[in-house]
């Protein structure tokens, strides 16, 4: 058996074995199996990887099983490995086992572990079934994978009402772009005759040269509509502008789940699908425009809103909406190369990010507003120092040409290719990234002074007073079952006696291997990804224009400062704010305070959603249900029948009276009736 069949599908063995058998298995043995197969899978992954970057692989097809033949449509189950599967397989496979070995501490308490693991590793078969996928309807079989898994993880907290409806709306508003990406995938089986990826990247430049297709009733360029159509369903996927309003609200799943659906994997999906299919997508300027449009508005409007939330998890999840803009606009003018080089290193500091606040947040009794924080970098130092390497990552801090964190070099490759593309919508988008590197600077330095610096708030925190409370007299308790155990002596700072306390080894061992990766994936990987002569790195799995990399290399002084400039900007405002002087934000939100609600109320989409769709739909569903349903299908349908034979019914109980001369009238009408039937005849 190849290895790549063994990295696939020994997640799903896992799986099954966690879910099905957790009854007879029990708690350990279900996490053990589980993080052990994804142990296995990340370790052979790497070696693939690592033959692509020294250039000792090539692309290859491993056949599983004939899949599907019916007329023109016939294709094999195949799992593809080229140069961009195998940075997707290292992506999804590390996180994923960190992730797994993380959840060992952070759901210590649960007592729903093997479902929780079951769900992780089949997320995470369906994430790399989609990354392998030879052929669309593969794809879109991980694609609906990962949706799945994404509800399961999200609710899975069910008897919660907040994350049920998270849940849903994550299913419902995926399910709008997969309604997209399904019309994408049948225009192309229409157009090509198959549904083959290689040989529709062949077939392409040939087939749609001048070709139009109808659709809604007008005739519009064929590789425009199908494109655009496939990056719908990348939308919702990827949480872009318009179809973002899921991502927020997943966070009600627990901190594990946010890390890899929302960091790392499930949401990289889109841009994963895009550089796939990049030479498809460089057959439409108009597609290429539109994805970078909506690359940059997106980028744009998940940073200006990520300034206002005070939920550390929310911060973070918008900062993923945003970073996903920056990699969706590098695809749209034309940097495949940079949008992928960005989201491999988007995944090691964003996972660290988010289990750097799974760690503060198990540190403050699962308390997630920032404003109940402060103070928190001697009480719990290596989570304080995890974050701050993440902090430096995302916001891109590096000197050029010299040393740099991972998101100094992927950010300014994105930018410098948005500038050098040399159109009108290219440098709106560089403008656009450079305006969100300045906020993406101040929200991430905000969320590290409210959390680590200044005075301790957590007595105005009636959530950990409760959790304090409950725990006096429970502590032996509490010891037994592995909750949280504090001290509550007298203490002088007023904190009602509560000790914030480091997470155990087994959450902070994969903190320290995702902070080797904020810290080193882009000064190391560099070459790799974006410089002058990678074309023999990509090998043709996606479009890779050297000349756009000549020219993002050769673009003036200032647009390759310009982001360095930003990002002290955003650093030196944050520190004014949260430190100099801490009456400033007030100010600032009394001064301002339309745009601040207009911002923590994230532009107002979720109201405008309501008002368009959900009330609306409401409305009809109860239109349907009284007076459809039951004012005229039940009246006349079920209930009406039933009320017909309980009326014959009972007319007939009135006949059987049991009187002797009742049955001798009706035995006379009888005969009478027989009669009168017999002379007329």
């Amino acid at each position: 058996m190849s290895s790549i069949n063994v990295i696939v599908f020994l997640p799903l063995l896992a799986a099954i074995v966690a879910g099905l058998g957790n009854k007879k298995l029990g708690m350990v043995p279900a996490k053990v199996i589980t993080t052990g197969a994804l142990a296995v899978s990340c370790a052979l992954s790497w070696p693939i990887f690592l033959a692509f970057l020294g250039g000792h692989a090539e692309a290859s097809v491993t056949p599983v099983l004939n899949w599907v033949k019916s007329g023109d449509l016939d294709f094999l189950w195949a799992l593809r490995v080229d140069t961009l599967t195998a940075v997707m397989l290292v992506v999804i496979t590390s996180v994923s086992f960190l992730v797994h070995l993380y959840s060992w501490g952070y759901m210590s308490e649960e007592p729903d572990q093997p479902r929780f693991f079951a769900y992780l590793s089949l997320f995470t078969f369906a994430m790399l079934m989609l990354v392998t996928a030879d052929n669309l309807v593969q794809m879109f079989f991980g694609w609906e994978g990962v949706g799945l898994a994404s509800y399961l993880l999200i609710g899975f907290w069910f008897r919660k009402p907040s994350a049920n409806a998270a849940a849903m709306k994550a299913f419902v508003v995926n399910r709008v772009g997969d309604l997209g990406f399904m019309l994408g995938i049948f225009a192309t089986f229409l157009v090509f005759h198959t549904v083959s990826i290689p040989q529709i990247l062949h077939d392409a430049p040939a087939v749609l040269s001048g070709s139009t297709i109808g659709f809604l009733g007008y005739r519009f360029d064929t590789a425009t509509v199908i494109c655009i159509l496939l990056f719908i369903g990348a939308m919702g996927k990827s949480a872009q502008l318009g179809l973002h309003t899921w991502l927020p609200d997943a966070m009600e799943g627990p901190t594990p789940v946010s890390a890899l659906i929302h960091a790392a994997t499930m949401v990289t999906a889109g841009v994963f699908m895009v550089c796939r299919l990049s030479p498809l997508f460089e057959l439409s300027p108009t597609a290429t425009g539109f994805v970078t449009f909506i690359g940059a508005m997106t980028c744009f409007f998940a940073a200006t809103v990520g300034t206002t939330q005070t939920d550390i998890k929310r911060v973070i999840a918008y900062s993923t909406c945003s970073q996903l803009g920056y990699m969706f606009f590098a695809a749209g003018v034309g940097a495949y190369g940079a949008a992928m080089f960005h989201l491999f290193t988007h995944a090691f500091f964003k996972a660290l990010l988010f289990l750097g606040a799974g760690s503060v947040i198990h540190a403050m009794h699962h308390e997630q507003d920032m404003r109940y924080y402060g103070g928190l970098r001697k009480k719990i130092p290596f989570t304080f120092l995890a974050m701050m390497a993440g902090t430096l990552a995302i916001t891109g801090v590096g000197l050029v040409d010299v040393f740099g964190f991972a998101g100094f070099y992927s950010k300014d490759a994105i930018l410098e290719s948005a500038w050098a593309k040399g159109t009108e919508l290219g440098h709106f988008a560089f403008f656009m990234g450079v305006f969100a590197a300045l906020l993406t600077s101040f929200y991430s330095w905000r969320l590290v002074y409210l959390t680590f610096f200044g005075k301790p708030r957590w007595e105005q925190s009636e959530h950990i007073q409760h959790a304090v409370h409950d725990a006096h007299g429970h502590d032996d308790h509490a010891h037994d079952h592995g909750h949280d155990h504090h001290h509550h002596d007298a203490h002088s700072d007023g904190t009602a006696g509560y000790h914030p306390h480091e997470s155990p080894l087994v959450m902070l061992v994969p903190l320290i291997v995702l902070s080797v990766g904020a810290v080193l994936a882009g000064f190391v990987f560099n070459h790799a990804f974006v410089s002058e002569g990678t074309g023999e790195f990509w090998k043709g799995a996606l479009v890779y224009s050297e000349h756009l990399i000549h020219a993002a290399h050769h673009v003036p002084t200032w647009v390759k400062w310009a982001p360095f400039g930003v990002m002290a900007t955003g650093f030196l405002i944050a520190t004014y704010a949260y430190v100099v002087n801490p009456a400033f934000p007030a100010a600032f939100v009394e001064q301002f305070g339309f745009l601040y609600r207009f911002l923590l109320n994230k532009w107002y989409f979720d109201e405008l959603y309501h008002f368009i769709f959900v009330r609306p739909a409401l409305w009809l569903g109860r239109v349907f249900w009284k007076v459809g349903d039951i004012g005229i299908i039940d009246r006349f349908g079920p209930n009406g029948a039933a009320w017909l034979v309980a009326q014959g019914s009972r007319g007939a109980v009135k006949l059987q009276s049991g009187y002797l001369y009742s049955y001798a009238l009706v035995m006379l009408v009888g005969l009478v009736g027989a009669i009168s039937w017999v002379i007329a005849q």
